[in-house]
């Protein structure tokens, strides 16, 4: 099943998961861009945005306000589902309502790959970036290894080009894979520094000794954090 965390608050964009994107809620957008690859649910601590799924024919579950993450948050969903804790679970970010499903179904058949090693506790995916793309801070960089298993995740430039130029950076996408089981697992962590002075929960999972799978994939699509990034969305899509 794919589970959308839809958070109503936003400090630099409020209410963005409602955002008019071509006459669609970013939300519903994005929903509709991934409902033939599996099961779509909503996961929303918002009554209007279950209005808004009924009024498009999405599933949508209430979840709590007081979530610190998506993750959370969908594990809460997939509980309120009552999914089968073999089941795969996708987590697509409400604002990546440009998302292409080749990307989405690259990383469910990861995770259908590596759904019985219970040391990958996450799998996501990476696209190449450029060394001035590298320099944004919203833009996650990541590093691996000879397998593509994660060794880190960070907002700086990593690695870090002493001696040359260096023009192949792993731009991470926030779509991640799961188990029930290991989304069970994960959540059940304690959160680790790193995740709070990165404000990246993977870290969360590498901190505590488990592994981050990741798959490069081709995609023009990114998350939406501001209103500006949705006026560059709009106009790169022609909407």
């Amino acid at each position: 099943m794919i589970i959308i965390p839809a958070r109503i608050g936003s400090s630099r964009f409020p209410n963005k998961v409602l955002a008019d994107i071509g006459g669609i809620p970013m939300v519903i957008r994005t929903a509709k861009a991934v409902e033939d690859i599996d099961d779509v649910a909503i996961a929303t601590d918002s009554q209007e945005v279950i209005t808004m799924a009924k009024r498009y024919n999405i599933k949508a579950v209430m979840t709590k306000e007081v979530h610190q993450s998506g993750t959370d948050r969908i594990y809460e969903a997939a509980q309120i589902l009552q999914l089968d804790e073999n089941e795969i679970i996708i987590n697509v970010q409400g604002d990546e309502p440009f998302i292409e499903t080749e990307v989405v179904k690259a990383i469910y058949d990861l995770t259908e790959k590596n759904k019985n090693n219970e040391q990958i506790m996450m799998n996501s995916c990476y696209k190449l970036i450029t060394n001035p793309e590298a320099d944004d801070p919203n833009i996650v960089k990541v590093v691996t290894d000879e397998n593509d298993i994660a060794l880190y995740f960070s907002r700086a430039k990593i690695p870090y080009p002493r001696d040359h130029h260096f023009d192949s950076y792993k731009g991470h996408l926030g779509i991640y894979g799961f188990t029930v089981k290991s989304l069970r697992h994960f959540c059940i962590l304690e959160s680790s520094p790193l995740e709070h002075i990165e404000k990246l929960e993977q870290l969360r999972a590498l901190y505590h000794g488990y592994e981050v799978a990741m798959t490069e994939v081709n995609t023009e699509s990114f998350g939406i954090d501001t209103p500006e990034d949705l006026e560059k969305a709009m106009r790169h899509h022609r909407l």
